[in-house]
């Protein structure tokens, strides 16, 4: 008997390769089912039953992300075991950012030729997400095509879907004058900024092994720490403290993130006195020869999740978080806005004191 699958395979098209991925990665997105789930890995969709229970009114939240040209370190210097905690991290973040809690993610993986080995190493990474965010790897797709991506490079995307009480989306329309910022710590420039941090890095040549001027570890254990995942933080803080606003800082920085969530009339004055600068950032702006706008406006800068409170529960914010060995910093408060539009929403007095490596 003929190999019904031969054709396809000489077309570049291997299904018992993408059938033994799909053997290998059961197991890693089983690990991460909760009580929600209905189905099993490999139907044409995955089915979840939403826990409504003590929830007046559920509205559910989605977000999709990629992991941008970070991808392209992954590529060469084999860093395919975490860049799908970045990829998990880009949407359960975004939607945290309205008090949703995250229910299940789907993830895209696409490629010239199929390298089973690798492909698990990425979906576990995705399932190690999955788990650092506390839903469920509920499906995905493999696809393989042929001549459209060079040899050993991939595409990644995903989306994640949660849930929130409609009485407990948090959308930053209660924010006021006086309100305090708490900055939590980013773990490096997470999934932004990479087309100008490859530029930098090529620019400096240094070596992915070689130390990162100013800190213990190499360039590309900075560059490649996955993205933080702040779901379980975050939900811990929301059952007892009234969040105004969050943000998450992606790409876009400070100017464009922190505007998105604040109400008419109101700005955001931050001291970056008030946190210290990762050692990556400080590399950067210097072998980039970057301003600290240009800073701001592409990367992090050491403060990867923002949350909006009453100052009288600043500290005791402070405080839960501390206890969760999250570090964070109170970064600034809510003034009044001079202008309603563009970067004046967001005021920033730049460190005091020269940055050094």
């Amino acid at each position: 008997m003929s190999d019904r699958a031969d054709a396809y395979r000489r077309a570049g098209v291997d299904i018992a390769a993408a059938q033994n991925l799909v053997d290998r990665i059961k197991p890693l997105a089983q690990a991460t089912f909760t009580k929600g789930v209905l189905t099993d890995i490999g139907g044409f969709g995955g089915l979840f039953k939403p826990d409504l229970a003590n929830m007046e009114e559920p509205v559910l939240v989605s977000s999709t992300d990629g992991v941008g040209t970070k991808l392209m370190l992954g590529f060469d210097w084999d860093g395919h075991s975490t860049i799908g905690i970045d990829l998990v991290a880009m949407s359960a973040n975004d939607i945290l950012v309205q008090g949703a809690r995250p229910l299940f993610f789907l993830d895209y993986f696409a490629t010239g030729k199929l390298d089973v080995d690798t492909a698990e190493r990425v979906i576990a990474g995705v399932a190690n997400g999955c788990s650092e965010a506390g839903c469920t790897l509920l499906g995905g797709e493999t696809a393989e095509m042929p001549d459209f991506y060079p040899p050993g490079h991939y595409d990644l995307a995903g989306f994640c879907v949660g849930l929130v009480d409609n009485a407990k989306i948090v959308d930053g329309s209660s924010i006021g004058i006086g309100d305090v910022f708490i900055g939590i710590k980013s773990s490096g420039p997470h999934s932004n900024g990479y087309s100008l941090i490859r530029k930098i890095l090529a620019e400096s040549g240094l070596r992915p092994q070689d130390p990162l001027p100013g800190d213990t570890v190499t360039v590309a254990e900075a560059l490649l720490a996955p993205t933080r995942i702040y779901v379980k933080s975050v939900l811990n803080l929301l059952r007892d403290f009234t969040i105004r606003g969050m943000v998450h800082i992606t790409g876009g920085g400070f100017y464009e993130n922190i505007p998105r969530i604040l109400p008419r009339g109101v700005a955001a004055h931050l001291h970056m006195d008030c946190w210290p600068l990762p050692p990556v950032f400080a590399w950067l702006m210097r072998a980039g020869k970057l301003s600290w706008q240009e800073m701001l406006t592409t990367f992090n800068c050491g403060i990867g999740y923002v949350l909006v409170v009453d100052k009288e529960q600043s500290e005791d914010v402070l405080a839960r978080l501390g206890a969760m060995r999250e570090s964070a910093w109170i970064i600034g408060e809510a003034v009044k806005a001079e202008k309603v539009e563009g970067e004046e929403r967001v005021i920033v007095d730049p460190p005091t004191a020269p940055v050094g490596l």
